[in-house]
């Protein structure tokens, strides 16, 4: 691995702690997080000058949320446990310690999938320990105060019968399976968001600010460590656990090893009980069981000594094939998911937490090549512990499902695209389609129309109100079947959303351009284009070459467009449009200054004082350009701390780069 390769794969890691740690919302499993953290300390192994403080090898995932609490400095560091994969890691593990310490017993404990919370305990005037403080781990040095919530989690003692002057003692927060069923449940009925597993919904609850809220979605937790306590607590860790337990504290499972067979078999048997626990698991932890001894073996600065995680094979079920749904999207492209269940149970998969019974099947030469039919059996699992993927077919189908020949939503033509796996309608009335687009068109990153939501343009199209986009303006002359109807509302909801409507007329072009649905043509490429051409009727002459020219507008995208523009029904649809008030022409705001005229710009990583939106305001308003990627027409790279592969991609191509001091300093902004 090069340094160039090295810096990419810490830019990606750093990128899937943050989903993981700070927003509970990881997009990879943790097998594929695992193997790019062994890819990155292998590289490290061969170039140690690489490794700086910030690697990801270096430091703990996270940080503290300040919205979530008062940050705390916690007395003891609350570190990470280095994973292993394989029992011959065990194994090694094991023989390290018992060369030094022959007669070395061991804690194999269940690695429950939580997020830790230390509790802090002082003796009070009754003789008895009192909760004092809660903290969750943030970066292993500073946490969140999350005491309110705590209190009012059942397996936190507010009180402990125990003689001792004061106690600090480190647990696993989760959330069962049932609760997590319940809180989705209740979710549903309500119309509300779903959430993807119990971790991450464990995690929002006891970080969120309402202790009603978090006593309403039942937390549990087990505590596994003892931080801080009397001597007789931090002597044997299987011992201070018992005593625990004898107190009523509920603590982990543990089981007392002393050779590595032993160990091994405790691995073996915590993992064979995963599908039978009320709670999801993700590794098994071996701890050298007296205290003592565990600083003897270091292994980092972000691990804690004497412990290490064995993390177990990402999880597969076996699943049959009940039916193969196909959808048409708002492109007209067909979308097909598989509708199945668990052959051992005829119910749903649990995988990863989560109740599992479809999974989207891509395009049709994935669903060949994988052999997907009815009857047919498929291993499935879960990516990011969010999405799930079949994994190669089992036991084939009598018959491997075959794309319809006339689109299900109209009956219209179907075509394969050249050269790709996509099958779209091209019947433009397609009332699959329809409420898609008008769906998007009325969206927020387009025309913005508030109140005219995918549910409420279903119901004017399934009522005819809406045939096409220039329905939507002449909504206004019907006002009175609207009110009738009562498909928006009584009279006044009806007048509001007619009023969004027609103040959307004013947007900028670009809004309406992107509404438009051209394919390839996001909202920052429809700005892009309205800062070159004066009006929609300007840039529907513009001939392919012309458009190729344009910073971001690949081949594809100039034939796209022309395509859309050559189309007499959608040539018609924008007089209309122009006719009933919408305004296409682009107002050209004169720059403050020109002091970056001519310049294209992209900003990559995070400034010292400027957020992205007011560096992209910023240059813009002096006469620059924004774009955002890297290419041969990049003038200027602006770069902050984590540049990343644009930095590198713009030193490749000899682009200059500048700072946020330097950006000031060329349009005399002061610091």
């Amino acid at each position: 691995m090069d340094k160039q390769a090295y810096d990419k794969l810490i830019e990606t890691i750093d990128h899937h702690m943050k989903l993981y740690y700070d927003d509970d919302a990881p997009e990879i499993t943790d097998a594929e997080y695992d193997a790019l953290m062994r890819d990155l300390k292998q590289a490290e192994r061969e170039h140690p000058e690489w490794v700086t403080p910030l690697s990801p090898t270096q430091k703990i995932g996270g940080s503290a949320k300040r919205e979530a609490g008062v940050k705390v400095t916690h007395r003891v560091p609350m570190l990470s446990i280095e994973d292993v994969f394989d029992t011959g890691s065990v194994s090694a593990f094991v023989s390290r310690v018992h060369e030094k310490h022959p007669g070395s017993g061991f804690s194999v404990e269940a690695k429950i999938d939580g997020l830790s919370m230390t509790l802090r305990y002082n003796a009070g005037e009754d003789g008895k320990l009192h909760l004092t403080l809660a903290e969750t781990r943030g970066d292993g040095r500073i946490g969140e105060d999350v005491t309110a919530n705590a209190l009012v989690i059942p397996d936190v003692k507010q009180t402990i019968d125990l003689p001792y002057d004061m106690l600090e003692l480190r647990g696993e927060v989760y959330m069962t399976r049932e609760a997590f069923d319940r809180f989705n449940g209740e979710q549903e009925k309500a119309g509300g968001k779903l959430s993807a597993n119990p971790r991450n919904l464990a995690a929002g609850t006891l970080r969120q600010l309402d202790p009603s809220i978090t006593e309403k979605r039942g937390l549990s937790m087990f505590i596994f460590n003892v931080q801080d306590g009397p001597s007789e607590l931090m002597s044997d860790h299987c011992k201070s656990l018992d005593i625990l337990e004898a107190a009523g504290i509920p603590v982990v499972k543990h089981i007392y090893c002393t050779t590595d067979s032993e160990v091994i078999a405790a691995i073996g048997e915590i993992g064979s009980s995963r599908g039978d626990l009320p709670f999801d698991l993700d590794g098994a932890v071996v701890k050298i069981d007296h205290i003592p001894w565990r600083n003897e073996f270091p292994a980092g600065s972000k691990y804690s000594s004497g412990h290490i995680a064995y993390k177990y094979p990402p999880e597969e079920k076996i699943v049959e094939m009940d039916e193969i749904s196909v959808d048409v999207g708002r492109t007209g492209k067909l979308t097909f998911t598989g509708i199945f269940h668990d052959k051992d149970t005829g119910k749903p998969a649990w995988l990863c937490g989560t109740s599992v019974s479809r999974a989207t099947l891509h395009n049709i030469d994935y669903i060949t090549d994988m052999k997907i039919g009815v009857g047919g059996w498929y291993k499935l699992y879960k990516s990011g512990e969010i999405i799930p993927r079949l994994n190669g077919c089992v036991k084939e189908p009598e018959r491997v499902f075959l794309a319809p020949l006339i689109c299900p939503a109209c009956g219209g033509m179907l075509v394969r695209e050249p050269d790709t796996a996509d099958i779209r309608c091209i019947n433009s009335a397609c009332p699959a389609q329809l409420v898609r687009t008008l769906s998007y068109f009325a969206s927020r990153d387009a025309m913005n129309i508030m109140g005219l939501g995918e549910t409420i343009v279903e119901a004017l199209a399934d009522a005819g109100f809406l045939k096409s986009i220039a329905d939507i303006y002449r909504l206004k002359d019907r006002r009175e079947e609207l009110i009738n109807a009562g498909i928006i509302g009584k009279e006044k909801n009806t007048d509001k959303v007619l009023a969004e409507i027609e103040k959307s007329k004013a947007n900028d072009p670009a809004r309406l351009l992107t509404g438009l649905a051209i394919r390839g043509v996001g909202a920052r490429t429809a700005v892009s284009l309205m800062s070159v051409y004066d009006d929609i009727f300007t840039l529907m002459e513009a001939s392919k070459d012309e458009l190729v020219a344009i910073q971001d507008i690949g081949d594809t995208t100039a034939e796209d467009i022309r395509s859309f523009f050559d189309d007499e029904n959608n040539q018609r649809l924008l007089r209309d449009l122009r006719d009933m008030g919408l305004n296409m022409k682009a107002e050209k705001k004169a720059p403050v200054s020109g002091a970056l005229q001519g310049e294209t710009i992209v900003i990559t990583g995070t400034l010292p004082t400027l957020g992205r939106k007011e560096a992209e305001e910023l240059v813009t308003a002096n006469g620059g350009k924004v774009t955002g990627s890297v290419s041969k027409k990049t003038t200027l790279l602006l770069a902050g701390e984590a540049a990343g592969s644009k930095l590198t991609k713009a030193q490749e191509l000899g682009i200059r780069i500048i700072s946020e001091e330097e950006l000031r300093a060329m349009i005399a902004l002061p610091e």
